[in-house]
């Protein structure tokens, strides 16, 4: 069975449904538990934000996008419930001592000279997660609140799977089964703090391209924008759908729609779990309701969100369903928002009528923090507070903490339209071969990537007219200064300088590859780390990308200095010359962009590429010949990137043996002699002549091309073999960027 197109069945006969109009019975006859689908939500809500805030988006009318089919089985109390239970996570940090305090004697008692476990002079071990436990269910918003440094995120993190699991102690499970790593990457979502998107790229284009990551393939373009359409007006995105990402350059939209751009391309396959790092942060009041308004309507579709928040307002505090506060990686309470002012008043801290709930608990307490006990009494208080409310608690009232198992609770999810990205609801299935890993071939990803690429850089053509415009000066400046250049030695030795300054300049101007991928790649970890698309996918995209670029930059420095210069070879020497410079513009390119999935910034990544290039035309073989180099720098000389399109060059312009560059007289020009009288010379030559018993004339050639190529110690490769050794080190450097992702993206802590 195919998901996707049960999702959306009925797609053809496509019905309106006003959200006036009353929800349709099966959504009134189902359970009071059971949580709707994506499309029987949308009927519901849409126009709420309207009544509350006085967003001036129109009532709109949203696409039936519900499937016919109900779940597996009966309806259901709670599918899916995440518990965890005493996460403890702790990181060594540098120990600042100063060196009185290291050469003191401990006094009896202290604890300077005998550290804990783990502990050194110099490091320390900082808990910041001591034995967290909770759960959180689906149609529910959890809340994780404290200070800053109190653990909010780190938690988020932890419960993501963003800590590496040999770090992080307790146990994390799904409907009371261990989350498997792989299945939580397919059934689950993370929003970052930071909203990362592309910036040329209108906000339907953002969901469309997400769509196509997210969405299989089995499901056709038009059921894709009819999904992309319905998550527009969920997220209340309608009026700023054809409005750019923007960013400091360019004008887009408001940063409460960004955030909500930023959630809506990673709901747009309808995970079962979605976790947020603060994402009503730097937004204001308005705008942080509208986005937390947003996630209780994912929450209610089905789905379980768990997200860390700084500050509630009022409004905000309405919409939670449950509340963990932090304080230095404790928990100080935990439970429903109407039960605070109990918790607090049981305390002998009651919070007063007229204050917002949340911010007298954190005002408190950041007072416990700093006094001499911290909240050491408060989180004792907090464990004897919930076994006094468990113990007091009804049986009957209780709400089931489990129901279904977890191949249950997925294959029902996936019946009613949750997990689009998946293939088979069959519960006979284990819960990770349920969901593929990912939702689209290799290819389908590829072209998505490239069409994306091109479409945000389509948009900003400067970036190219200026690197088109750094060619066209450089081949004009080059063709004028080397005019037309002759076959005498001063013109031979003029040529060697053009070739190794042209092909030098060549790796030189790929130096501004370098920022595409460091301003992508927090992008690219986001988007990978949830299994939106491969690696290798990005890698092969990337390359196609940079290539029509590279194709046009050589041809127009090819064109502009050939025949200025007065190359030699005609038609196919201009060929070949062209291809070599492409070459070398992709064996460039290749290894400035593996070095920006290396460096960690773009000025530490311009100074390593002007270093290492410098050093590449060092050992080129321009100012010293192959021969002549130290046996020990000899390796550096044939891993020189500068040396193989310089010497293919060099042969593509000398390699006719009938063409001659130094006659007769013309062999005294590079030496002392060379200002003697022309006369002078003939009557040298005819003396050589006896003595070597070879005729030498004015007219007579002594050196061919052949015997520069010696010279310039250039014997040991053809031409065609520069050349193919070029174009592999550039597949060599892609192979290289690949891996660089492979183990540099992980986006874990340790």
């Amino acid at each position: 069975m195919v998901v996707a197109e049960n999702i959306l069945q009925g797609g053809e006969n496509v019905q309106f449904y006003d959200q006036r109009v009353q929800q349709p019975m099966e959504m009134s006859q189902a359970s009071a538990y059971s949580s709707p689908t994506l499309g029987q939500l949308l009927k519901r809500v849409g126009d709420v934000r309207k009544e509350v805030t006085g967003d001036e988006t129109p009532v709109h009318q949203v696409l039936d996008m519900s499937s016919d089919n109900q779940s597996i089985g009966s309806p259901h109390a709670l599918p899916f419930i995440l518990s965890f239970n005493n996460l403890t996570y702790s990181v060594k940090t540098r120990r600042e001592i100063s060196f009185p305090v290291i050469l003191q004697r401990p006094v009896a008692g202290s604890t300077v000279g005998d550290p804990v476990a783990g502990e050194n002079l110099f490091t320390r071990t900082k808990v910041l997660l001591d034995n967290i436990s909770g759960e959180a269910r689906d149609g529910e918003i959890v809340a994780v609140l404290g200070a800053s440094g109190s653990g909010k995120s780190t938690l988020i993190d932890g419960l993501a799977n963003r800590i590496a699991k040999e770090s992080l102690k307790g146990t994390i499970r799904l409907n009371g089964e261990p989350l498997d790593s792989r299945l939580l990457k397919v059934i689950s979502a993370y929003v970052m703090q930071d909203d990362l998107l592309y910036p040329m790229l209108t906000v339907e284009e953002t969901l469309m391209f997400a769509a196509e990551f997210r969405l299989p393939r089995t499901l056709s373009k038009s059921k894709k924008k009819m999904r992309v359409q319905a998550l527009i007006d969920q997220l209340g995105l309608r009026n700023a759908a054809k409005t750019i990402i923007g960013d400091e350059g360019h004008r887009g939209v408001s940063g409460g729609e960004r955030r909500r751009v930023s959630i809506g391309i990673d709901i747009i396959h309808d995970p079962i779990i979605l976790f947020l790092d603060e994402p009503t942060s730097g937004l204001d009041s308005t705008s942080a309701f509208m986005v937390v308004k947003v996630l209780q309507r994912i929450a209610q579709s089905g789905s379980i969100v768990i997200m860390s928040i700084h500050q509630p307002s009022y409004r905000i505090l309405g919409l939670l369903d449950r509340m963990l506060f932090l304080s230095r990686g404790q928990t100080v309470y935990s439970g429903s928002p109407m039960n605070l002012p109990h918790f607090f008043a049981d305390f002998g801290h009651p919070i007063p009528d007229s204050e917002n709930r949340t911010e007298f608990a954190l005002d408190l307490i950041r007072e416990l923090e700093g006094s001499p006990g911290g909240t050491k009494s408060l989180v004792e208080f907090n464990k004897t507070w919930q076994n006094t409310k468990r113990s007091n608690q009804n049986p009957e009232t209780v709400t089931p903490t489990h129901g279904l198992s977890l191949k249950e609770a997925i294959s029902a999810s996936i019946s009613r339209g949750k997990l689009v990205s998946g293939t088979t609801s069959d519960i006979h299935t284990s819960p990770t071969s349920m969901v593929p890993t990912y939702a689209n071939p290799f290819w389908t990803e590829m072209v998505t990537l490239s069409k994306r690429s091109f479409t945000n850089s389509w948009r900003v053509p400067e970036l190219f007219g200026i690197r088109l415009g750094a060619i066209v000066v450089t081949g004009f400046i080059l063709g004028t200064m080397f005019w037309q250049l002759d076959n005498s030695p001063k013109g031979v030795q003029e040529r060697l300088g053009f070739f190794a300054f042209a092909m030098s300049t060549t790796f030189y101007t790929c130096a501004d590859a370098l920022p595409v991928f460091l301003q992508e790649r927090y992008i690219f970890m986001r988007e990978t780390a949830y299994n939106a698309y491969r690696r290798s996918s990005y890698c092969l995209s990337h390359a196609i990308v940079s290539l029509p670029a590279l194709i046009f930059l050589s041809f127009a420095f090819a064109a502009i200095t050939f025949w200025a210069v007065g190359l030699d070879g005609g038609f196919s020497g201009f060929m070949f010359y062209f291809g070599i410079i492409l070459a070398s513009f992709w064996a460039g390119n290749s290894f400035v962009t593996f070095l920006s999935g290396v460096v960690p910034s773009v000025m530490l990544g311009y100074t390593i590429v002007v270093a290492i290039l410098a050093y590449f035309l060092l050992f080129s073989g321009f100012f010293m010949n192959r021969d002549r180099i130290p046996p020990y720098w000899i390796w550096f000389h044939y891993l020189s990137l500068v040396k193989y399109p310089y010497e293919a060059v060099l042969q593509n312009e000398f390699d006719d043996p009938t063409k001659c560059f130094v006659k007769g007289i013309q062999m005294f020009d590079n030496s002392p002699l060379g200002n003697v009288p022309n006369a002078l010379k003939v009557k040298l030559l005819s003396s050589m002549s006896d003595t070597l018993n070879v005729k030498i004339t004015s007219s007579t050639c002594v050196t061919t091309g052949a015997d520069i190529l010696v010279q310039q110690g250039i014997t040991d490769l053809s031409k065609w073999s520069c050349l193919w050794i070029c174009i592999a080190w550039g597949f060599f450097f892609r192979v290289l960027f690949y891996f660089s992702l492979l183990l540099g993206s992980k986006n874990k802590r340790r």
